[in-house]
C-alpha cells in the first residue's frame, strides 16, 4: 500500500496507533455477526476534533466502528479507540486515529517484515506524511498467544522486538507504547501472558490492567460498556505519562 496521504481535506497533528487484535478492533455490541449499533455517549463523534485515517489513507471524521474497514473480515463494534479520544480532546487538540488492529492474530504475525506489520508501518508513515506526529501505539493484543507454553515462552521478548522495529522504522526512539494486560484466553495460559506483559521494562511503555472489565457472553470480548472504560484507562494513562502538563493558571 502507498503510504502518501491522498486526502488533505483534515491534517490532525496528534496521532494515535490503534493496533493488536479483536479487542482493539472493537467487538462491543457484536453478536451473531451483526452490531447493534448503539453508540455511548462517551464514543460519539466529534467532527471538529477527532478523525481517522481509513483503509485507503483519507482522513475522515472518526465514527464507530473504528476499525470497520480495517478488520474487514470480521463484523466490528465499539473498541476502545473512540472513548479515548474524547476522553483526551480537552487537553490534545486535533486527534488522527490510525486503526490498524486485526482480530484473532498472534504475536508473531505481527513481526518486522509480516503484512500486517509492514500495513501499521505505511498507515503510521501517511499519518506523518502530512505532519502528523505520533504521540503513541495503544496495543491490545495477546489472547491469541495464550494458547501454548511455546507462545508463552516467546511472547516478551517478540513484544519487546516489536517495540523496538516500531520504534525504528519509524525513528522514534521514544515512541510512547501503552499496552493492555488481557483479560481472557485459555485459562491455562492467561497469567502467563499477563505477566510476559506486565513484565515488559523498557522507556516510555506502560501497562493497562483491562482484567476484571466486563466480558460478553463469549468469555473472549469486551462488552460495549467495558471497552468505553477500557478508552478511558488508556486514556488516563496517556494523560498521566505522556501528554505535556497543563499550564499554571495564575490565582489572585
Amino acid at each position: 500500500m502507498d503510504s502518501t496521504l491522498e486526502n488533505v481535506a483534515y491534517s490532525p497533528k496528534n496521532v494515535f496507533i490503534l493496533s493488536g487484535q479483536s479487542n482493539m478492533a472493537g467487538r462491543g455490541g457484536v453478536e451473531k455477526h451483526h452490531w447493534d449499533g448503539v453508540v455511548p455517549n462517551e464514543c460519539h463523534p466529534d467532527a471538529s476534533r477527532i478523525f481517522r485515517l481509513s483503509a485507503h489513507l483519507r482522513y475522515e471524521v472518526a465514527r464507530e466502528p473504528l476499525h470497520h474497514d480495517i478488520d474487514a473480515k470480521k463484523t466490528c463494534g465499539v473498541g476502545p479507540g473512540m472513548s479515548f479520544a474524547n476522553a483526551i480532546k480537552d487537553r490534545v487538540e486535533a486527534i488522527g486515529l490510525v486503526p490498524c488492529a486485526v482480530g484473532g492474530t498472534a504475536i508473531k504475525e505481527w513481526a518486522h517484515g509480516q503484512h500486517l506489520y509492514v500495513n501499521m508501518i505505511n498507515r503510521a508513515r501517511a499519518a506523518m506524511s502530512h505532519g502528523g506526529e505520533i504521540k503513541a501505539l495503544l496495543w491490545y493484543q495477546g489472547e491469541s498467544d495464550a494458547l501454548s507454553q511455546h507462545c508463552v515462552d516467546t511472547y516478551k521478548a517478540n513484544m519487546e522486538k516489536l517495540i523496538h522495529d516500531v520504534r525504528a522504522d519509524l525513528h522514534l526512539p521514544s515512541l510512547p507504547i501503552i499496552q493492555v494486560a488481557i483479560a481472557s484466553g485459555d485459562e491455562k495460559y492467561i497469567e502467563k501472558i499477563r505477566e510476559a506483559q506486565k513484565a515488559i521494562d523498557l522507556p516510555n511503555v506502560v501497562c493497562v490492567d483491562a482484567m476484571g472489565l466486563q466480558l460478553k457472553e463469549d468469555n473472549l470480548h469486551l462488552t460495549t460498556e467495558a471497552q468505553v472504560k477500557l478508552g478511558q484507562m488508556l486514556a488516563d494513562a496517556y494523560l498521566t505519562h505522556f501528554a505535556p502538563q497543563e499550564p499554571c493558571v495564575a490565582t489572585s
